[in-house]
């Protein structure tokens, strides 16, 4: 595999192909918004600087890493030549259902399909296309260029030879490929994100404040970030969505969303994306400090 196309160009987006291409893969970056693409080449390129500050990178290195990268606005076009697409967009699965319906025609045939999504069944998605066989789950971890954990999660009918194929590449790209089998949420959020909805919960229910809370996790369980603090960071809507998949999935209370987070992503207080969350980013500076803790 030599061309990969990453379809999204948000947080997870640009941080897949960051990675990619940081690792000598030719990366077709797809976006419907020029202006997405273009903050997304942005984080990107600011993200690479922080690497040479560091002297994890050269600056020959950067240059060659945001050489690799080609925005792209037109989806047809920026998958006709891929070997592997990696589709982060939007948690949801109308969305993801009607990218993979397109994707099954504008690929070749060899084309390995696979989907970023952190609590969504592959096997639900790999049934919209005729090549149910190479749809496969590469749920990378945030930020993409630091974390090492990949979970690898194969859908009803996802073949060995794709499994082993994209195995041995998050290997390459220097992760940690874990295999996981398809049910909501798979491992890492199946367990994460009701830690998080019940650390909303005991806010909901007046035990403690926000800082108190983190405090208490930081400190007393070694947490590097706090659980109100780190669902600020992933985004309140994301972890609503994802809880919301895992009910849906499971149809057992325990993931239903805290009214205190539904409450808040109804208003709009969705974390550093919007500002304002558990905590107050309104000066960029916050917000800046707060991502520093993971590049």
């Amino acid at each position: 595999m030599k061309n990969i196309a990453v379809i999204g160009a948000g947080t997870m987006g640009n941080g897949i192909a960051h990675t990619f291409a940081q690792n000598g893969f030719k990366v077709s970056l797809i976006d419907i918004s020029e202006e997405a693409l273009k903050t997304g080449i942005e984080t990107i390129s600011k993200n690479l600087d922080r690497q040479v500050t560091k002297e994890i990178l050269t600056d020959a290195q950067k240059n060659e890493t945001l050489l690799n990268i080609k925005p792209v606005t037109d989806l047809k076009e920026g998958v006709s030549e891929a070997d592997l697409v990696v589709e982060a967009a939007s948690e949801n699965l109308n969305i993801k259902l009607d990218i993979f319906k397109k994707l099954d025609e504008f690929c070749k045939p060899a084309t390995i399909l696979a989907t970023n999504t952190s609590s969504i069944s592959i096997t639900q998605i790999a049934a919209v296309t005729k090549r149910a066989d190479q749809v496969i789950g590469m749920h990378f971890m945030n930020p993409v260029p630091v974390m090492k954990l990949v979970e690898i999660i194969s859908g009803y009918s996802t073949s060995k030879t794709t499994l082993n194929h994209i195995t041995k590449l998050a290997e390459q790209l220097g992760k940690n490929p874990v295999p996981v089998n398809d049910y909501p949420g798979f491992v890492a959020n199946r367990i994460l994100m009701p830690m998080l909805n019940e650390a909303i919960e005991t806010l909901y229910n007046g035990v403690a404040g926000v800082k108190e809370i983190d405090t208490v996790m930081k400190l007393g369980m070694a947490h590097p970030m706090g659980p109100l603090q780190l669902a600020d960071f992933i985004g309140l809507d994301v972890c609503h969505a994802i809880l919301e998949v895992m009910y849906e999935g499971f149809k057992n209370p325990k993931y239903a969303p805290c009214p205190l987070l539904v409450n808040m992503v109804r208003a709009g207080k969705l974390g550093i994306k919007t500002g304002e969350g558990f905590y107050d980013y309104s000066e960029s500076r916050k917000a800046e400090k707060v991502s520093d803790q993971f590049s």
